[in-house]
């Protein structure tokens, strides 16, 4: 047995009001639509991993997702500027990573990382 793959599900009734946050900003692209689940993501493959922990670091509360870009302040000027409530950072942290967390249109705390 081999896990081929690990998807997040996020209950909603406005499945539109995701659109915005993970398409236009990440750039998550729509993999599937069946107008009651829509699934957002990209073609190619990444790495397989789940987290489980007992705090976010630095004092912070563990976030629902996790999301590594390739350019942490873009996303968060982009982030701002389209009204998202960011609830930490960005912040360098002593592990490497700049980050910030930010909340998605059902509330979700998404920690948005770069490696650094």
């Amino acid at each position: 047995m081999a896990v081929r793959r690990i998807v997040v599900n996020t209950a909603t009734e406005n499945i539109e009001s995701a659109h915005h946050f993970y398409h236009d900003i990440l750039g998550l692209e729509v993999l599937m639509d069946l107008t009651w689940i829509r699934t957002y993501g990209l073609g190619s493959s990444m790495q397989v991993q789940i987290s489980i922990a007992s705090e976010g670091g630095s004092g912070t509360p563990v976030p629902d997702i996790s999301i590594e870009v390739d350019d942490v302040d873009d996303v968060y000027n982009q982030m701002v500027e389209a009204g998202f409530t960011v609830t930490y950072g960005p912040a360098n942290e002593p592990w490497g990573v700049r980050r910030f967390y930010v909340k998605d249109p059902f509330g979700k705390t998404v920690n948005i990382l770069s490696h650094t």
